[in-house]
């Protein structure tokens, strides 16, 4: 594909200063449109809190269901890893809030089960689009372009996601296409417009993304990045009507026309952050996990924002909850830098809001990046775990997925031991992954899905 120079004529011009129009509400009122009207308040982290999160939003609703998992030793060894030996009771209605004090008193976990938000889009997903989406149809975009690999949840959040609100996406994905089409792959392909890159060009993301994009925009169209959008929404002080009248009285010339979105592989930016951190003030309810238990929230990390999210938000909140993500796709010391990376974003793009807070001082360090209890190359299916989801499920009513949050499961497993506890209760954000499972379906028939076995060809490794 050829590299187009990114646009820089009248067109793009008018389109930010359409852009430029988005509003940011706060609780008391309007925010003032520069850093210097609010720099001398020092604000606690509720209200900060409350100003970040007063927008638009997705989800109809940030609730998601919570459930406990009891833990039994057994002496029937059923197959190797952290779960031989170990039976689980769910409890879909548990005792929550101060009820929990009196009543944890059996080794056990609670599962938050975000991978109930949506039939066909992953629960992350659905929290890191949560904030991105309503800026989508405010700045009119047209046409959302972002990359995965071939059985990308992301690309499956993306493509659905906009066809549930009129917009086209094209995907990215790396590699040729499956013999089969299952999973996460059949799924985008349903919805969105699926392009296979070759892996050498996939390997500079960046470039490919502004290349394909101007060739979805042409020559008289904008294209955009993702945290553009969100920073020119943070920058204005107009009135949400006069924003709305402004679009409608654009909408004539700009039918015309695309408005092109680039996103980053994984939505792993900061505006992201903003999904997890309504959940979080959520979670925080008296009535549900409270504001002065200790917690460790245990999540499969793909790109790391999720897990970041929750770290950064804990602390926001001043929460004494403490974030174990289970590295799955990069190194530990990889993990790290995306981190700062999304530290350093996040305060760079909110920095008019956190003046004089200790948030400033934060740079990394907020979340504890642990190895997998059995670490592969990534996207390979060990001995064993197959049949270790089919007895979470069969046990539990639970799908969880071999690649990530079976993962999160194990490790939640094994902190909910009353050594390793000290005092705190374990929770799993369940990410979902169900489509993972049936993507199985293109390297072994359905029949042998659920019995053991182990993949050693690296060729098999179809999600890396």
């Amino acid at each position: 594909m050829k590299v187009q120079r990114l646009p820089n004529s009248k067109t793009e011009m008018a389109f930010a200063a359409i852009i430029m129009k988005k509003v940011f509400h706060s609780a008391s009122g309007q925010l003032p449109n520069s850093p210097q009207g609010i720099c001398n308040v020092r604000m606690s982290g509720e209200e900060f809190m409350s100003r970040l999160l007063d927008r638009k939003w997705a989800l109809t609703s940030p609730d998601s269901k919570i459930h406990q998992i009891k833990l039994f030793t057994t002496t029937e060894k059923h197959g190797g890893g952290p779960l031989g030996g170990i039976s689980f009771l769910n409890n879909t209605c548990p005792f929550l809030g101060d009820d929990m004090i009196m009543r944890d008193e059996d080794r056990c976990f609670y599962v938050v089960r975000d991978d109930l938000l949506h039939p066909l889009v992953n629960g992350n997903k659905a929290r890191k689009m949560d904030a991105l989406l309503p800026l989508l149809e405010d700045h009119i975009v047209t046409d959302l372009v972002t990359c995965g690999g071939c059985q990308s949840a992301h690309a499956t959040a993306v493509a659905v996601s906009c066809a549930e609100r009129g917009l086209k996406s094209h995907l990215l994905l790396r590699g040729e296409q499956p013999q089969i089409l299952t999973g996460y792959n059949l799924i985008s392909t349903i919805y969105g417009k699926v392009t296979y890159v070759p892996r050498t060009h996939y390997a500079h993301r960046i470039e490919m993304l502004k290349s394909y994009a101007n060739l979805v925009a042409g020559n008289n169209s904008d294209v955009v990045w993702c945290n553009e959008i969100l920073e020119a929404s943070l920058t204005t002080q107009k009135s949400r009507a006069s924003c709305l009248g402004q679009m409608d009285a654009h909408k004539g010339i700009d039918n015309c026309r695309k408005k092109v979105l680039i996103v980053n592989e994984g939505a792993g930016d900061a505006v992201a952050l903003l999904g997890v951190f309504r959940l979080l003030q959520y979670l925080s309810q008296d009535h549900l996990l409270g504001r002065k238990r200790a917690i460790k929230f245990v999540v499969d990390a793909g790109t790391g924002t999720t897990a970041v999210g929750l770290g950064l938000g804990a602390i926001c909140l001043g929460l004494p909850w403490g974030v174990t993500a289970i590295a799955l796709a990069d190194t530990i010391d990889g993990y790290k830098q995306q981190e700062k990376n999304l530290i350093s974003e996040f305060k760079r793009l909110f920095g008019f809001l956190l003046k004089n807070s200790s948030l400033n001082e934060v740079d990394g360090e907020i979340v504890h990046w642990v190895e997998r209890c059995r670490p592969r190359k990534f996207g390979n299916v060990l001995e064993g775990e197959i049949e270790a989801c089919h007895r979470i499920a069969q046990l539990t009513g639970i799908l969880v997925d071999p690649v990530y949050t079976l993962a999160a499961w194990e490790m939640a497993t094994l902190l909910s031991d009353e050594k390793l506890k000290q005092d705190a209760d374990v929770v799993m954000l369940h990410t979902g992954g169900t489509l993972g499972m049936f993507g199985l379906a293109q390297r072994q028939d359905l029949v042998s899905l659920f019995a053991p076995f182990k993949l050693e060809d690296p060729s098999y490794a179809w999600w890396t």
